[in-house]
Parts: C-alpha cells; sequence; structure tokens
C-alpha cells in the first residue's frame, strides 16, 4: 500500500483549480467577484480565443498594497474574512482566498495594483506555483488580474475545453449576471479586440433594458415586497408574455447569481394558476436577506445556497410573486369576462337561439403518423383491427368514439356508458411512454427533415449544441450551427416530427444547458421526456377524424399508466349509464 504523503502545493492547488476554474467562465466570474468586492465603479474584461488564451480584468478599485501582493496569490488569504462569526455572515462575493492561487496554479497569471496612496504600481507573476518577486508597474489606482493560456500545464483538464465560441458564450454569460447585479457600476467586455458590451452606470431599470432589451420590461410587472427582514424587488414576465424556454431566467440572493431548487419552486407556485406547463416566465429577482439567514459556503462555485428557514422564504417569495401577479390580471389582453363577473341581462326582444354543437368528424390529418408511422399498409391494418367485431359483442375497455366536443374532448360509448377523453392529455402519456421506453433501449430514431429549421439562438444555445452532440444525438436529434447566433435543426425524433422544432429544439437546448447533460438524462430524464412529449401532443382545436380518434383510444388501452397524464392530471372519465339515467330522472 502505498505510504500517505502531503501533497505538494502546486498539486492541491491544481485540485482545488478543478473545482473553482473548470473553464475561462469560471476564472471570469471570480475575477469580476474580486472588482466588486474590492469596491469598484469601473471595470474592463478583455478575452482572447473565448479566454482560453487570454483572460484580463481590470478595475479601479481600493488596490493591493506591495506587501499584499504574494499573498493574494496564495491559498486561503483573504481580507474578507477573519473569524468564524465572519462566514457565518459572508457579505462579500468572494470569501475562501483560494480562487486567484487556484487560476495562476493552472496559467501563467499577471497581477499589477496600485492603491489610491501609493506613487506607482507594483506587479507580480506567478507560473508553475512560483511567484515572482514584486516589480514596479505602470498601472492607474485599481488592479489588473490577467491571465493567459488557461490549463496550459494540465492538457489532461485543456482537451475538455470547446470552441472559442463556445467558451465565449460562457463568459458572455457570466459577465451579464454580473452587470445585472450592480448597475452601479459601469462594466465593458472586448472579444479578440472586438468591443462586445460597453455599459454605463445607471439605475436597475435601465441596465435591465440594457442587457435584456425593453421589450422585456414593457412586458415584465414590479416586484417589490418586505417582511420579517426579506426583502425581493426586481421585474417578472406577466403570464401573457411568458416564453417557450428557460431563458432570461435571473434570480440573485444578496447581490449573487444563484439556481436555488426552494426559489424555483416557490416561483412555479406562483405562476402555476396562470401558465401553460409548457410555457416559463422571464424575470429579473434580487431577494435580500440578513447573511446569518442563508449559507453561501455550500457549493465550490458558489451558484448554490441554503436558507436556514427555508420554508419562510419560499413562503414569502411565493406569497409576493402572487401578488404581483393578481394585480397584474387587468393587464391582459383577452375580450373574455373576469372570473367572477356575472352574466349580462338578456335584452329587450332578444329571441335565445341554439347555435350548433361543434360534434363533427374531421378531414383526414397526420395523428397517425405520429402514434404508427406513415405506412399505409400500418393504416390499413389498423383501421381493419378497429373496425373488426369484437367477441360477444363486447366493447374495447374505451369503447368506439362518437365524436369530438369544442376540439378539446373526444365523447366514446363503452359497454358501461359514456366516455370522455381529453385527448391532449392522453396522447402526452402515449409519446411520453413511448420516449421513456425508446430511451432506455438506446433506440430513439431520428427523422431527418426536408427542409431545416433555422432560428434565431442565444450565444449559449450554441455553445450547448457543440458541446452536447453526443447527448441531442442520443435524443434523437440533429442541430448544427448556422452563425453565431443561428441554429439549424435538421432531424428530430419520429415520434416528434409533428412538433414545433424550432420550440422544441430550444425547450431540450435549455434543459440541457441548465442542468447538464449527465443531470438531464439522469435525475430530470422524465422532466425532459415530458416536455418533449407536450410539443407534440394533439393541440386543442385540432379536428379529428373518427378512425384517428379510435386509434387514439387502442393506443391508451396499451400503454401503462394512460389514466393520468404526464402531469399528474386525470386523462379520461367514465359516466355510467345509470348516473346518465339519473341525470334524466329516467325511471322516476
Amino acid at each position: 500500500m502505498t505510504a500517505i504523503r502531503v501533497l505538494p502545493d502546486l498539486l492541491i492547488n491544481q485540485i482545488a483549480a478543478g473545482e473553482v476554474v473548470e473553464r475561462p467562465a469560471a476564472a471570469l466570474k471570480e475575477l469580476l467577484e474580486n472588482s466588486l468586492d474590492a469596491g469598484a465603479t469601473e471595470i474592463s474584461v478583455h478575452l482572447a480565443a473565448g479566454g482560453t488564451k487570454l483572460v484580463r480584468v481590470s478595475d479601479n478599485g481600493l488596490g493591493i498594497p506591495r506587501e499584499e501582493l504574494a499573498l493574494a496569490v496564495s491559498r486561503h488569504a483573504t481580507s474578507k474574512i477573519a473569524t468564524l462569526d465572519d462566514l457565518e455572515r459572508i457579505r462579500s462575493l468572494g470569501f475562501r482566498g483560494e480562487a486567484l492561487a487556484s487560476i495562476a496554479a493552472v496559467s501563467a497569471l499577471t497581477l499589477s495594483s496600485r492603491t489610491r496612496e501609493a506613487k506607482h504600481a507594483w506587479s507580480v507573476a506567478v507560473e508553475n506555483g512560483v511567484i515572482s518577486e514584486p516589480q514596479p508597474a505602470a498601472h492607474e489606482a485599481g488592479t489588473s488580474i490577467e491571465t493567459q493560456e488557461l490549463f496550459f500545464n494540465t492538457p489532461a483538464r485543456r482537451k475538455f475545453l470547446r470552441s472559442d465560441a463556445t467558451e465565449f458564450a460562457h463568459c458572455d454569460e457570466v459577465f451579464r449576471r454580473v452587470a445585472l447585479t450592480r448597475p452601479d457600476v459601469a462594466f465593458r467586455l472586448q472579444h479578440n479586440a472586438r468591443a462586445q458590451w460597453q455599459l454605463k452606470a445607471q439605475d436597475r431599470t435601465a441596465r435591465i433594458n440594457a442587457i435584456l432589451g425593453e421589450d422585456f420590461s414593457a412586458e415584465a410587472i414590479s416586484v417589490n415586497e418586505n417582511a420579517g427582514g426579506i426583502a425581493i424587488s426586481g421585474l417578472t414576465a406577466l403570464p401573457t408574455a411568458t416564453r417557450n424556454s428557460r431563458d432570461a431566467q435571473y434570480f440573485f440572493v444578496n447581490g449573487r447569481f444563484v439556481r436555488d431548487k426552494v426559489l424555483a419552486h416557490a416561483l412555479r407556485q406562483a405562476y402555476q394558476d396562470v401558465l401553460h406547463h409548457d410555457r416559463y416566465p422571464a424575470y429579473v429577482l434580487f431577494l435580500e436577506v440578513d447573511p446569518a439567514r442563508v449559507d453561501v459556503n455550500v457549493h465550490p462555485t458558489k451558484s448554490e445556497v441554503r436558507f436556514r428557514d427555508s420554508q419562510a422564504v419560499h413562503q414569502f417569495v411565493f406569497h409576493a410573486l402572487a401578488r404581483a401577479l393578481a394585480g397584474a390580471a387587468g393587464k391582459t389582453t383577452g375580450n373574455e369576462p373576469a372570473a367572477g363577473m356575472p352574466l349580462q341581462p338578456a335584452r329587450e326582444g332578444f329571441v335565445p337561439t341554439q347555435h350548433r354543437m361543434p360534434l363533427g368528424v374531421a378531414q383526414p390529418s397526420t395523428v397517425y403518423q405520429t402514434l404508427f408511422g406513415n405506412a399505409p399498409a400500418a393504416q390499413a391494418a389498423f383501421t381493419e383491427t378497429i373496425a373488426a367485431p369484437l367477441p360477444s359483442g363486447e366493447l374495447p375497455p374505451l369503447g368506439f368514439a362518437l365524436a369530438q366536443l369544442s376540439g378539446v374532448y373526444i365523447l366514446a360509448q363503452n359497454q358501461h356508458g359514456l366516455v370522455i377523453i381529453d385527448m391532449h392529455a392522453a396522447h402526452e402519456r402515449i409519446v411520453y411512454e413511448k420516449l421513456k421506453n425508446q430511451l432506455d433501449d438506446n433506440r430513439i430514431s431520428m427523422q431527418p427533415l426536408l427542409i431545416p429549421v433555422v432560428f434565431h439562438a442565444e450565444k449559449l444555445d450554441v455553445a450547448t449544441v457543440e458541446e452536447h452532440a453526443d447527448t441531442l444525438t442520443s435524443l434523437g436529434f440533429e442541430i448544427a450551427a448556422t452563425s453565431p447566433t443561428s441554429l439549424a435543426v435538421r432531424g428530430v425524433p419520429v415520434a416528434l416530427q409533428n412538433a414545433d422544432a424550432g420550440a422544441l429544439a430550444r425547450d431540450v437546448l435549455h434543459e440541457i444547458r441548465e442542468f447538464g447533460a449527465s443531470r438531464v438524462l439522469l435525475e430530470r430524464r422524465n422532466e425532459l421526456l415530458s416536455t418533449m412529449a407536450c410539443h407534440t401532443a394533439v393541440r386543442a382545436n385540432r379536428i379529428l377524424t373518427v378512425t384517428e380518434m379510435n386509434a387514439l383510444l387502442r393506443e391508451m388501452e396499451v400503454t401503462e399508466r394512460s389514466g393520468q397524464c404526464n402531469h399528474g392530471r386525470p386523462t379520461w372519465h367514465q359516466i355510467s349509464l345509470a348516473e346518465l339515467d339519473r341525470l334524466f330522472m329516467r325511471g322516476r
């Protein structure tokens, strides 16, 4: 057995870098947070090759004295906390004192700084764990940190970096998050010597407009609540202005961008009665809470937090958003009467007439393609099957279709009476179960599109396509970048061939982007497949033929858990002949 030994400092730093610095965007995040903690009001960022060749962050903050430069790039050396009590009441963005050491362990780092009192600046360089002696340098008051050739000394990690465009997309997203949380600070970003962002110090609304566009603010409502030592403010989208993807979702806790299950659940609950399940709200929300009531030291990247009283935070956020959304009810654009309003009284001379109920059959459509494929022989065989008489005159469990009601429900007759089927919910469950079985068997087949669907995409979406091509293939997609801001869907899963390919691709990409490919295929597998199934399920007001309705019923009868949709709602309801007799007082 190998003897236990103390690891060398360089190796310790490189291990720490694996937790803190997995790509240029992570290094940029740490450097930006350091600048903000130093009180900077102007921050400039220069990147080259997506940050793999160069990340330089310059600020006009307090600066670092000459005698502290070497400490600044050493592990566990920080000016931000000194005691356990400080750790339990963290107010700064950084606090562990290992970011610069970790970055320096996997790059060539130069630190130049000048305090406001100093006559000139001083600079140190770090390479392979060796810190140089401070040297005089030309620099205004403030600090510049430059990293070159990220992972030059760890080739195994460098090979996991993606293209320059992908890495820049991640850096750009980090920049946007930091810029949103501090509108009082001016920010600049250059990539390969080309200006990408030029943001002056401004108020919060102006900064949100600059980052997300004025359309977002125009279709959002203000949230501003304060109770019990917790405050929330910001903007959240109107229910009528939600999106088909999870982009533009930013939640900050004490100025720190976080992804938190408690907050995400509170948001979903607030929107659940006003938002269709395949739509997503956009929001920029800021939660302020006593630092002693939230632990930010639970994840290396500090992107996750733990609240001391998560239930109180959940209820506060939920009620604050619910009240804001309730107050915005009058902003909807529909012409329908508000819930609870009385019907208008009958006009004098008004003659009531009964309109024809839309119980009908339809023109042939494409539901067969989703359920059974395109082969005419398969369609003909199935038609013969449902038309064939059953033994002893028995009906199938769900019977045979009679008609459609309001383009939403299928009315069918079985041996017990009337069956009412929610066709969208039922079809969604069928497709969902098929996708689950196919993914389990590694056989989600792809349907090439005759004409690729091209759509405008976020830079991170383009990056996700390149980074997770194998995952997309395993899900039955072929997606390729056609420009830095557009994607082309060239193939989709056969079971989803009738879906909106662009909207479907966006949802899948955002799921992968938010949770990572491994979590999507393991922990969130069913959520992803449910989202995919919803895209292709027959929609309301889709008129089906009787043959198609019967096809749907037969599929339900052989599909597991077909009594509920993917979201737990019932897909069908039986009304017995006895119940109908009671309704019409037959036999009395």
